[in-house]
């Protein structure tokens, strides 16, 4: 059986090489052989993760015809990328991309630094803020008030409190979504409505399709899960999906479940267009695909331009739920320790998903759930998640300012939503930034976390969570991780220094 589970087209492929060229090369550099250039070219496709690891790669000839070169530089090129383990082949199958043994892989999602560390540590690698006040509290106590009644029950309501569900539904038939409480599950988190809808729909060994790169944590938990993960190339910018790829993934291998973001993108910031919305939900319905959406970040607009311009939900190309289940969550919205998600999906899908929480967590905690409804009901979602897109601009422009100003041959876009900055590190390995990040007190999660089979090795993810000096403070640590990256990491490194913000 093959290896690979997506194909690569020779005129897709000389499309991105070509675009390679417009990339200036650095001083005094010598120009390779035409093999080798090819090979490196593949080679940083495949690490950048616009080729997917375990996409099958064209023919020689058909590439060579694309590129205009030669077969035998084709075939030179092919066999330098074996002998490195950037490629696999198979007689009667092709070639595959591959990453070479031993290589670091992406092996844990991204936990949160301890409290204690704080101190000494500008923490970069979870992209979550405080909690807003005074509404966290506000809302507690709203829920201690309505408490009382809930407390001489069971406590177990595996589909959500019926206030909250009618509530969440609500608010999507005010987005022009018809939502019945019967389409809603409250679950703990949108982790744990990820891992439900996982669990349903694809058991172990199942493929599913993802944005290439994606959220670290929910790559983790598929693969935890058993799953085979799909990447599926984003398109470059923050333009959002190439949808000639999640059409020709979707038809070739037919995964049971696409994963998406988008509504600002974690990590890129990208937000996906009307068109490519409506697109997409027609490919996952031709391919019986089940296309999860999640919408974690689609209330995180930053910028007032974008604010009238938002595009309208995935669900609303196919609002009855046949195709898309959508998830939602206040963690990043509001506060990561409110853990409370929901799924909006068909009646039928609920009642499984429901019924399977026997076997799971049998319900989310009731004093978090009457906190998030008296929050929807009162008006203070939104004067909080008002205050959260302060903050976050605020942090962005701020951290924007000092990256460019203290590192400023590393690239990025700067998105107009969400809370995460996706930055190109001037052909830096991103593994070696995030350890020596450590040495000189900053934490930064690097590129290979969001992708599949350590894609994305020259990116780290840089989230809004710091602003003012301290985002300052952590450009300055960051160059100097650069600089120890470039150095070989040779010398001690500057000691981390208690901030104070």
């Amino acid at each position: 059986m093959a290896q690979w589970t997506s194909a690569m087209g020779a005129a897709q492929l000389a499309r991105l090489l070509n675009s390679q060229q417009d990339r200036p090369a650095g001083p005094g550099t010598r120009r390779p052989p035409a093999y080798r250039g090819l090979a490196d070219g593949i080679r940083l496709l495949v690490l950048e993760g616009r080729v997917p690891v375990a996409a099958r790669l064209p023919a020689e000839r058909e590439l060579a015809l694309s590129l205009s070169v030669s077969r035998t530089t084709v075939a030179a090129a092919y066999e330098a990328l074996r002998s490195e383990g950037f490629l696999e082949s198979r007689r009667g199958a092709g070639s595959w991309t591959a990453v070479p043994a031993g290589n670091p892989l992406p092996a844990r999602g991204l936990e949160p630094l301890p409290p204690e560390a704080l101190g000494s540590m500008i923490d970069l690698g979870c992209a979550a803020l405080p909690a807003p006040e005074p509404w966290l509290t506000r809302a507690v106590q709203g829920a201690l008030e309505e408490l009382p009644p809930y407390a001489h029950t069971h406590g177990d309501y595996p589909a959500g409190l019926p206030a909250l569900r009618t509530m969440i539904a609500e608010r999507y038939t005010a987005r022009g979504i018809p939502t019945m409480p019967e389409q809603i599950m409250v679950t703990t988190g949108a982790m744990g409505a990820i891992d439900a809808i996982c669990h349903l729909f694809a058991g172990r060994g199942e493929r599913i399709a993802v944005e290439s790169p994606s959220y670290a944590n929910i790559l983790q938990l598929m693969r935890a899960a058993g799953a085979r993960l799909v990447p599926v190339a984003m398109a470059e910018g923050l333009t959002g999906w190439d949808m000639d790829r999640w059409r020709q993934v979707l038809r070739d291998a037919a995964p049971r479940i696409a994963y998406v973001v988008a509504d600002f993108h974690n990590p890129t910031g990208a937000l996906a267009d009307e068109d490519q919305r409506r697109r997409l939900v027609e490919a996952a319905r031709s391919a019986g695909t089940v296309l999860v959406a999640d919408e974690t970040m689609s209330e995180l607009w930053l910028d007032e331009d974008i604010k009238d311009a938002m595009p309208r939900a995935v669900c609303a190309f196919d609002p009855a739920g046949s195709t898309v289940v959508t998830v939602g969550s206040a963690s990043k919205a509001f506060w990561a320790g409110m853990r409370i998600g929901w799924v909006r999906a068909a009646p039928d899908v609920i009642r499984s998903l429901v019924a399977a929480r026997a076997y799971a967590d049998l319900g989310t905690p009731v004093l978090e759930q009457l906190a998030v409804n008296w929050l929807f009901s009162t008006g203070g979602w939104a004067q909080a998640v008002d205050v959260r897109r302060d903050q976050a601009r605020d942090n962005r422009d701020a951290l924007v300012t000092a990256v460019r100003r203290e590192l400023p041959n590393w690239e990025f876009e700067v998105p107009k939503g969400g809370l995460t900055l996706w930055v190109r590190t001037g052909g830096l390995s991103g593994s070696r930034l995030a350890e020596m990040g450590e040495r000189v007190g900053v934490r930064v999660p690097s590129g290979p976390r969001f992708g599949v089979d350590g894609a994305f090795e020259g990116y780290v993810r840089l989230p809004f969570t710091v602003g003012g000096a301290v985002a300052e403070e952590a450009a300055v640590r960051l160059a100097a991780a650069a600089r120890l990256v470039e150095s070989g990491g040779s010398g001690g490194g500057e000691a981390p220094r208690t901030f104070v913000a």
